[in-house]
């Protein structure tokens, strides 16, 4: 039984699909079919149940699916020490962000990291929320921020901040708005973002809650472009609190006072990488960074 035969098990069973899960471990969907099924002929097992367009943890699978993550834990745990025993920390760390880089006080993460550990690669590599969190919960990424409404339970993580956005519309809409139940603010048109952003999940969120789907007209990539799209008179969106409150008292945009949307920023790494020198000196930075208490571990 090898490390990376249990990896691409748990991978496809976090993911659900083989080429996805192909494409997280940078491998070709044959090896991880390969790895899979020689691990199953070790075990003597059937882990998955396989049809046309879906593949399935059998229920022998779900047993083993946790102690397959107990075992790369422990990997991890055990190279993470050995490391400790080399000394200096080396080799590559990356980092995945959105949003904003100031909001994030990447630089400040950045500069602490480099300062402290000299001889380690550091990379960042932007994205959507749960894009990036899909990449951590497979270690296919050591590390990532994220903004939800809770660290996921898939993945180990330190709460930063906590972010409130509003929903705002174009000043034209101010008496429409101000006087709008959920219902009528469900059917102006909305700016929308990419399904697996964070401006999007929380959008999603809102109006589930209420049993309801925003009429979105328009969808943009760029989280920096509501601002300006709502100016344009196209319709309403989610802004953060800090720039849609300056915004509304300059007359730019119109709040609408109903409600008051909570998410969490964190900085989230794999449950495999909790003793990895990289990550808990990243964490160490954070923490000086942010000025948090010596242990918020989530």
């Amino acid at each position: 039984m090898e490390i990376y035969q249990l990896r691409a098990f748990v991978t496809v069973a976090k993911i659900g699909q083989l080429t996805r899960a192909a494409e997280a471990l940078h491998v070709t969907q044959p090896a991880v079919t390969g790895q899979i099924k020689a691990l199953e002929e070790e075990l003597g097992v059937s882990l998955f149940d396989r049809k046309p367009g879906r593949i399935a943890l059998t229920r022998a699978g779900e047993r083993l699916l946790p102690e397959a993550e107990k075992v790369l834990a422990a990997a991890g745990s055990l190279i993470g020490r050995a490391r400790e025993l080399q000394g200096e920390v080396s080799g590559t760390l990356v980092i995945g962000t959105l949003g904003d880089p100031d909001a994030l006080r990447l630089g400040s993460l950045l500069g602490g990291l480099v300062s402290a550990l000299p001889l380690l690669e550091i990379k960042t590599r932007s994205g959507d929320a749960e894009s990036l969190r899909e990449a951590v919960a497979t270690s296919t990424l050591q590390a990532s921020f994220y903004i939800g409404p809770h660290i996921p339970r898939d993945v180990l993580g330190i709460a930063l901040q906590t972010i409130h956005y509003r929903v705002v519309a174009p000043v034209s809409y101010r008496e429409r708005v101000l006087h709008a139940g959920w219902r009528e603010i469900a059917d102006m048109p909305w700016i929308g973002a990419p399904y697996a952003s964070h401006a999007q999940t929380l959008l999603r969120d809102l109006f589930s809650r209420q049993g309801l789907l925003p009429n979105q007209v328009l969808e943009s990539d760029d989280a920096s472009a509501s601002y300006s799209l709502v100016r344009a008179d196209l319709g309403l969106a989610l802004l953060r609190e800090d720039a849609a409150v300056p915004a509304s008292e300059r007359n730019e945009l119109v709040i609408w006072p109903h409600t008051r949307v909570a998410a969490l920023l964190s900085f989230i790494y794999p449950k495999t990488a909790e003793h990895d020198p990289a990550i808990v000196a990243a964490l160490s930075v954070l923490r000086q960074v942010w000025n948090l208490p010596a242990r918020t571990l989530g």
